[in-house]
């Protein structure tokens, strides 16, 4: 008890490193609840008392022989998680990390206590986005302690599906531990099927050009890379527990079950790989189209420059051409009376002759230049 004292006090300092570090806030604010959700005593697979107090849950556990507690507490307050650690004799790290929270999947073993952190996860389609659940639970020879920080994973459907199959709940602490990885891998299934959905209509969008995918394209990756944080280290943590599962008793069919749960977190780990790289490819395939549009904007803006340009080459031909019997109209008919030519015989046919010679030159001179 001196340890968890001392811990208590510290806790009380300042923020820890994991709580400071978590990206999301989700399922904050949620109405007050009590802290124990059910607390049951259980005998050869069957329910045979509920205690309504944790003092009375420790006193029936030790007078009752062959028995297994399962305790269920929703975001209990320090002091009564230190409790429940000096009867149950729990690490002091292991109850730091339940009562701070935010902590990334894992299986720690402290002497005969398993404590085992999850993350659930639910998706919200209104939102597009994926709501995260944490949930802790303190595994020992003869009890479960679980501990939520949040609404889900919704542990009483967990605990009915047991007390509803004796034959399972009969094989004690670890056949509860499988229960809970169960449901909590199964819960991915549609967080998979809303973020594949999403994927979908954000190809159609990319091939569409709307542009606004960009922003959708990366807030969905981001919240495949919490859901991959939350599911990648499943994987190696479940091979662990049916590594050790024969060390502390763990019957043949419950490994298997463990097995089942394993290839079913191998395949979210892996549809989740894959989402992350389908969005990247996507980015990719973006910014290939958005240049692709670039381009063919360009080319055009292009185009219709060099058709301009020709349109001013003719424009300025044809003005120049015209200049010029301008130039030599304008020069001879200015009123002067002493000019060149004004008074002689052939000085209107020769004037004329020059305007219509200079412009005949100039339209070949233009023409050979590709200018009319």
């Amino acid at each position: 008890m001196a340890r968890v004292s001392r811990f208590l006090r510290g806790s009380q300092r300042e923020q820890a490193p994991e709580e400071s570090m978590d990206p999301r806030g989700e399922e904050d604010e949620l109405p007050y609840r009590p802290s124990v959700i059910d607390n049951a005593l259980y005998v050869d697979g069957y329910r045979i008392d509920t205690p309504g107090s944790l003092a009375d849950a420790f006193a029936a556990l030790k007078n009752t022989p062959g028995s297994m507690a399962w305790i269920g507490l929703y975001r209990p307050k320090d002091w009564e998680l230190a409790k429940v650690a000096e009867e149950f004799d729990l690490h002091e790290l292991a109850l730091e990390d339940a009562i701070v929270g935010h902590q990334r999947p894992k299986a720690d073993r402290y002497g005969d206590t398993l404590f085992v952190v999850l993350r659930a996860a639910r998706y919200i389609d209104e939102e597009e986005e994926v709501a995260f659940g944490e949930v802790h639970a303190f595994v020992g020879p003869n009890y479960v302690i679980t501990v939520r920080h949040a609404e889900s994973p919704d542990l009483g459907v967990v605990r009915r599906r047991m007390e509803s199959d004796p034959e399972l709940l009969r094989q004690g602490a670890q056949a509860v531990l499988y229960a809970i990885l169960d449901a909590v891998v199964d819960g991915y299934a549609p967080v998979v099927a809303g973020l594949q959905k999403d994927i979908d209509e954000i190809e159609v969008q990319v091939f569409g050009g709307d542009p606004a995918v960009s922003r959708r394209v990366y807030e969905l990756s981001q919240e495949v890379i919490e859901f991959q944080r939350a599911t990648r280290p499943l994987v190696p943590m479940i091979e662990g527990l049916i590594a050790g599962a024969g060390k502390y008793g763990a019957e043949e069919d419950l490994r298997s079950y463990l097995r089942d749960v394993s290839d079913h977190a191998i395949t979210v780990s892996e549809r989740v790989a894959d989402f992350r790289q389908n969005l990247n490819d996507i980015l990719t395939v973006n910014a290939t189209l958005v240049t692709q549009a670039q381009n063919a904007e360009m080319a055009k803006m292009t185009e219709a420059s060099i058709s301009q340009g020709e349109e001013v080459k003719k424009i300025s031909a044809w003005a120049a051409i015209l200049f010029a019997p301008t130039l030599v109209g304008t020069i001879y008919g200015m009123n002067f009376d002493f000019m060149p030519e004004t008074h002689w015989v052939l000085g209107y046919p020769f004037a004329v002759m020059l305007m219509g010679a200079v412009c005949v030159i100039l339209y070949f001179v233009f023409k050979r230049r590709d200018w009319l």
